[in-house]
C-alpha cells in the first residue's frame, strides 16, 4: 500500500487563517494542525508509507511534517512532504486528479497493489484498514469512503448513489436536488468524505485518459470517479461500519468538513463541552503531534476579584493565565492572560497576549496577536466589521500577526 494524502488545498474560505498558511496547516484544538488528524488515522492504520502533496503557501505545512512526523528509515517508513515539482511544465496542480497525474513518479518508484487517497483538512477518526480489507475483498477498481447525512442536506454535498445492494455506484453527483435516498434508509444519502482506496492500474489508467482531456476539471470527485463509476468498478465504504478501537457511540462515525470559520468555531466548541462528540481523549487511537519545549501550564494570583482560572476549557502547555479568566475556550501553546482580562467562547492561538483588564467574546485570534490594555473584542459586532473579519455567525476572526490599536 501507499497512501497520498492531498494538501493542496487553498482554503480561501478559512481567511484570515489562511492567509499565511495552507489550509491543512491551520492550527486545531491548541496543539493539533488539521494535516495531523489523517496522518494519525494511516499511522494508527499501519499505513506508514505516505507522501503529502502540497501546493499553496507550503512553507509551515512542509516544516510541520518534517519536524514531527519522522518515520523509521532503517524500515523503509516515511511520510514525505512533495511541493508541486512541475514536472510537466511551468504549471501548477489543475485540480486533485492532475495532482496525482503528475506524481505518477512516486506511483512508479514504490509500485503498489493499491493506493490509499485521503484529504488531508477534516476532522475525524477513522480506521483505513477497515475500508481496505473491503475494497480488496470487492475486487472495486476503486472504493469511496462516505457518510449518511439527511437527504434533505443532499444539495451540499458530492453524492453517491448505489445499487439496491448499497455497495455498487450507480453514480456520484456534485450537489444534486433529486437526490434519491438510499436503500435502507431513505431518508439519508451518501456524502463522499474525499477518501478513496484505488487499484493501482486501474487508477493510472483512469488519470492518463483524464489528462488527454481538454475539457475535463482534472478533479477526483468531479471526473475520476464518475469515469470509473461508468465503467462498473466503483463501490462505497460506508463510514458508519468503521469501528475505532477506543471509540463510544457516542464518537463513532464523528466526521466534520471545517471548510469554513463557523464550522470551524463550531467543532472547537465541540472540543470544550463537558460531554464533546468528538474525543480528543482516546489514548487507543491516538492524534499525533509535534510539541515544542514549554513547561507546564500556570494559573497564578488569588486575590479578591483578580484570580487566575479556566472554566470548560482546553488550556495547553506554555499557557499563563495571570489574575485573568478563560470560559469555554481553547487557549493554544504560550498564551498570556493579563490580570483582569476575560476570555469566552473563543479560539486563542499560539502567543496570543491578552492584556490588562481586555474582554475576548466568540472570536478566533491567531498566533501572536496582542489584544492591548482595556481592549473590547466581540462586543460590537459593528465596530469589530471595520478591523476584522466577522462571520456569518458572528464570531470575530483577528489573523496572524495583526496590530491592534484600544
Amino acid at each position: 500500500m501507499l497512501a497520498v494524502v492531498l494538501a493542496g488545498g487553498e482554503g480561501k474560505r478559512l481567511m484570515p487563517l489562511t492567509a499565511d498558511r495552507a489550509k491543512p496547516a491551520v492550527p486545531f484544538g491548541g496543539i493539533y494542525r488539521l494535516v495531523d488528524f489523517v496522518l494519525s488515522n494511516l499511522a494508527n492504520g499501519h499505513y506508514l508509507k505516505i507522501v503529502v502533496l502540497t501546493q499553496y503557501k507550503n512553507h509551515s505545512l512542509d516544516r510541520h511534517i518534517s519536524r514531527t512526523w519522522r518515520l523509521s528509515a532503517m524500515l523503509g517508513n516515511y511520510v514525505t512532504p512533495v511541493p508541486a515539482q512541475q514536472r510537466l511544465g511551468p504549471r501548477w496542480f489543475a485540480g486533485s486528479a492532475d495532482a496525482l497525474f503528475q506524481n505518477l513518479n512516486l506511483i512508479y518508484d514504490e509500485l503498489p497493489d493499491h493506493v490509499i487517497v485521503f484529504g488531508a483538512d477534516h476532522i475525524y477518526r477513522m480506521d483505513p484498514r477497515q475500508m481496505v480489507d473491503q475494497h480488496i475483498d470487492s475486487g472495486a477498481d476503486v472504493t469511496v469512503a462516505a457518510i449518511r447525512q439527511p437527504l434533505a442536506l443532499a444539495d451540499q454535498f458530492g453524492v453517491i448513489e448505489t445499487d439496491p445492494t448499497g455497495r455498487r455506484v450507480v453514480a456520484f453527483r456534485e450537489k444534486p436536488t433529486d437526490a434519491v435516498g438510499l436503500p435502507d434508509a431513505p431518508d439519508q444519502v451518501y456524502a463522499s468524505m474525499g477518501n478513496y482506496v484505488f487499484k493501482t492500474q486501474s487508477m493510472i489508467e483512469a488519470l492518463r485518459e483524464d489528462a488527454m482531456d481538454p475539457a475535463s476539471k482534472h478533479d477526483l470527485g468531479g471526473n475520476i470517479i464518475p469515469m470509473m463509476v461508468k465503467a462498473g468498478g466503483a463501490e462505497v465504504y460506508d463510514f458508519a461500519h468503521n469501528v475505532v478501537p477506543g471509540s463510544t457511540e457516542r464518537d463513532r462515525g464523528y466526521w466534520r468538513d471545517v471548510g469554513t470559520l463557523d464550522a470551524y468555531y463550531d467543532a472547537h466548541m465541540d472540543l470544550i463541552s463537558a460531554h464533546p462528540v468528538f474525543n480528543l481523549y482516546n489514548d487507543r487511537w491516538p492524534i499525533y503531534t509535534g510539541h515544542d519545549p514549554l513547561p507546564p501550564a500556570k494559573f497564578v494570583h488569588n486575590d479578591g476579584d483578580r484570580i487566575g482560572h479556566a472554566i470548560d476549557s482546553l488550556v495547553s502547555a506554555g499557557v499563563i493565565v495571570s489574575g485573568g479568566t478563560a470560559l469555554r475556550s481553547i487557549l493554544s501553546p504560550g498564551v498570556i492572560l493579563h490580570s483582569h482580562s476575560q476570555v469566552e467562547d473563543s479560539v486563542l492561538m499560539g502567543c496570543v497576549k491578552v492584556g490588562r483588564g481586555a474582554i475576548v467574546r466568540r472570536a478566533i485570534i491567531d498566533k501572536n496577536v496582542i489584544i492591548p490594555d482595556g481592549a473590547r473584542i466581540g462586543f460590537d459586532l459593528e465596530e469589530d466589521r471595520k478591523r476584522f473579519a466577522v462571520t456569518r455567525g458572528g464570531i470575530v476572526v483577528i489573523g496572524k500577526n495583526e496590530i491592534l490599536d484600544r
